[in-house]
């Protein structure tokens, strides 16, 4: 069967998503087709180009809140993403989807029309970057005479693409909604934190319900989408979790085997001699 994979935006938290690819493909389970918003579609491109979990963690290393965030004046937001930019100049100095080794497609969002839109073909890094954009911390990205920002404003994990081109499709959600305690929202940074949280939550609500299988990192909640520093405690988070799931996503992946061998009211097929 052909696997499918989308992966949620969610800042620092996307360095789980590597250690959920690095336990699937440990256990035999290799998704063929990405999507990928934010930083869900960095590690996407870095997963389709064939670059091991540990590389990609050695890219990260040395990564800060400061060194991404280079404050400036607030036009069109607060930061460039200059530094983003250098990383992927380094891991994928090939600047064309073309070059993947798997199907790659990324999620930005039109601010001029307001529309979501799924590329998977030409320049890579420009778009990257326009996903990566969150609204408001990053500058919008220009491409083709519009601007865009995160796909996440309009869909953080998106899964149509994969409908249509495979039979199972894995969602990888790093911004889960968990009840949090009253502290956390006295004031107005924190209460504006939790509703961008909801909002993500809410438009990916959809979509996690198409999914065959959802992973969400157990305690991803506890870190917050700058904290790049605590990248390996993230990759651990993303690894255990899956790893731990593994007996049950393999059970889900024959079931769904069986069912599309023998669907409802047809017989198994015989093996030719």
């Amino acid at each position: 069967m052909k696997i499918g994979i989308s992966l949620s935006g969610g800042g620092a938290r996307g360095v789980a998503h590597i250690g959920v690819l690095k336990a699937l493909e440990e256990n035999g389970i290799s998704p063929e087709v990405i999507v990928g918003t934010s930083a869900g579609a960095t590690v996407g491109a870095m997963y389709a180009a064939g670059i091991e979990a540990d590389t990609m963690l050695h890219l990260l290393k040395g990564v800060s809140f400061l060194k991404v965030v280079r404050l400036g004046l607030p036009n069109r937001g607060f930061a460039s993403l200059n530094y983003l930019n250098d990383i992927l100049k380094e891991a994928l100095p090939e600047d064309d989807f073309s070059v993947l080794k798997k199907k790659l497609f990324v999620s930005i969002t039109n601010l001029l029309t307001g529309k979501l839109e799924i590329i998977s073909s030409g320049n890579l890094h420009d778009v990257l970057l326009a996903s990566s954009a969150i609204p408001l911390v990053f500058k919008p990205v220009e491409l083709k005479g519009s601007l865009y920002v995160d796909g996440g404003a309009l869909d953080n994990m998106p899964v149509k693409p994969l409908r249509k081109l495979c039979d199972v499709i894995i969602g990888v959600n790093v911004m889960p909604i968990v009840p949090i305690e009253e502290k956390s929202v006295n004031s107005m940074l924190g209460i504006a934190a939790r509703c961008f949280e909801m909002a993500i939550w809410s438009n990916s609500k959809p979509n996690l319900k198409r999914c065959d299988i959802v992973i969400e990192p157990t305690g991803i909640h506890q870190y917050n989408i700058f904290q790049f520093t605590k990248y390996q405690e993230l990759f651990d988070i993303g690894y255990n979790t899956t790893k731990r799931a593994i007996p049950e996503i393999k059970a889900k992946l024959e079931r769904k085997m069986l069912s599309s061998l023998n669907p409802p009211g047809g017989d198994l097929p015989r093996r030719a001699n």
